[in-house]
């Protein structure tokens, strides 16, 4: 242990010299505002910033790489509580509720508790990172396909039970997602599927665009449609931008729960930020007292816990790509194949061969999150006059800022004509009651979750048994079945009393 403290000092004894500051801060700067533009994220930020490793030193390089993808999820937020545009795909949870709290007057409350949750789901898992990275890694290589399938399993009835107003609803806006995931190559075996023979469709559906469409442009859509031509400004900010002793007393405890949580999915090949913050959602709705306030006038647990499990699973991707060399996300793999420009060879000999630069990194962390919030809290008024912008004009710069973001993905004017579908499909499904969330997941998951299932009966030679075989399956297996069956049987044993 002590070792390890004198390492992490000789880490920030790098990280803190005045060359390397400057990155952490442009990185951070350059990072948010990739966070607040849709369909520019991190992972295409850091790819087109690759050649910078050609002129820059390593540790300098992987600090500004770092600091962009961390600031990436602080910025995601601000758009997602202000326009209900999710600028990452870790961020779609939080226009869930802080959308609804934006319109409400309490926009400064959803984004100071996004900043204030980042930083500390960001600065626990980066001790964590610093304390357990070989440990964790160890148990997650443990994982095997069969765990990964139905950790996926476990997601989609989760999501689809929590999200709207009936489980028939939620289950239905997931297989609308599990579809559009179908369409593309298919992982296994390289087929074409569900393309209708357009070009455009073998590299798949853009997970991005499919949240603009049906997020943003669904949102402006709607309010066209019906809510008249309002000409009142969209939403007034009471109360300035901080938060009141009863929503730190209602932050802390999610902002908690969300880290626990969003930890250990990064340090799984198969995480992301997604599964965490969407299971992160569905614990706080569960557990608040406040149930009257999701899905209505905005409950701020709803963006709390997400926000710090996006933030705890961003930093824990860090344990597996600097332990055992496996990425487990777009970026990480992006990150490695910069250590690599480097001649670097991340996995269980990088803390011997290069413990300079993996110690100034985590220790750059730290730094990161302290610059970030003081970067974003004093932004936050900035960020909550753009609701002072009358309506028409606000989402018309919204649909200019979603085109551009979206047109910027593949320079494809077919993705453009795509998003106006699913902003139509939005309309429609807002206009039903059918939340919009579960197709986003469906949409993640669903590929993932068929390699992984396909994977599994592949090792167990085609039997299905090959999920109750190994303890965590069958554990993970049981659980499964326990939110199948348990409200169910709970609904039976209330009902002689009543």
């Amino acid at each position: 242990m002590a070792e390890t403290w004198n390492l992490l000092l000789g880490g920030f004894a790098t990280a803190g010299t005045p060359i390397n500051l400057m990155w952490a801060f442009i990185g951070c700067a350059v990072g948010t505002a990739i966070g607040v533009l849709p369909g520019l994220g991190p992972a295409v930020t850091v790819a087109m910033l690759l050649p910078i490793t050609a002129q820059v030193e390593p540790t300098a390089s992987m600090i500004f790489f770092a600091g962009i993808y961390y600031g990436a999820m602080y910025g995601g937020s601000t758009t997602s509580i202000l326009l209900n545009t999710p600028g990452e795909t870790g961020t779609m949870v939080t226009a869930l509720e802080g959308f609804k709290m934006a319109k409400n007057g309490r926009a400064g409350a959803a984004l100071a508790t996004a900043a204030i949750g980042s930083f500390v789901a960001g600065t626990i898992a980066t001790v964590l990172v610093t304390l357990f990275a070989p440990i964790v890694a160890d148990y997650a290589v443990l994982l095997g396909p069969p765990e990964y399938a139905l950790l996926m399993l476990l997601a989609f009835l989760t999501v689809s039970a929590v999200l709207g107003t009936s489980k028939l609803r939620g289950l239905t806006a997931l297989f609308i997602g599990l579809g559009i995931g179908l369409v593309g190559l298919d992982q296994i075996t390289g087929q074409a599927r569900y393309t209708a023979n357009v070009p455009e469709l073998v590299d798949g559906i853009e997970v991005v665009l499919v949240a603009v469409g049906l997020f943003a442009v669904g949102e402006c859509l709607y309010t066209a449609l019906y809510e008249g031509r309002s000409t009142q400004v969209a939403n007034r900010m009471d109360g300035g931008a901080h938060m009141t002793r009863s929503e730190w007393r209602r932050s802390w405890p999610a902002w908690l729960r969300g880290t626990a949580l969003g930890f250990p999915f990064g340090t799984i090949p198969a995480g992301g930020t997604e599964i965490p913050t969407f299971l992160s959602y569905g614990i706080e709705r569960k557990l608040s007292k406040h149930k009257e306030e999701f899905g209505t006038t905005g409950a701020i647990e709803g963006v709390a816990g997400p926000e710090a499990a996006n933030n705890a699973a961003v930093t824990a991707t860090l344990v597996p790509l600097l332990t055992l060399g496996i990425p487990t996300s777009v970026t990480a793999a992006i990150l490695l194949s910069a250590l690599q420009n480097y001649g670097i060879n991340a996995g269980p000999q990088l803390f011997q061969t290069s413990s300079t630069l993996v110690w100034a990194l985590i220790a750059s962390l730290y730094i990161g999150n302290v610059m970030l919030l003081v970067l974003n809290l004093p932004l936050v008024g900035l960020w909550v006059k753009l609701l002072k912008i009358p309506r028409p004009q606000l989402y018309a710069g919204i649909l200019i800022f979603a085109a551009v973001g979206v047109y910027g993905m593949r320079q494809s004017a077919f993705d453009l004509v795509l998003m106006l579908v699913f902003g139509l499909v939005g309309v429609v499904m807002r206009r039903f009651d059918f939340p919009t969330a579960p197709v986003i997941v469906g949409m993640i998951l669903g590929p993932l979750a068929e390699a992984q299932m396909r994977n599994a009966l592949s090792i167990g030679e085609g039997k299905w048994g090959v999920f109750i075989e190994r303890p965590m399956s069958a554990t993970l297996l049981g659980i499964v079945v326990a939110v199948l069956v348990l409200p169910r049987l709970l609904k039976l044993l209330r009902r002689p009393q009543g």
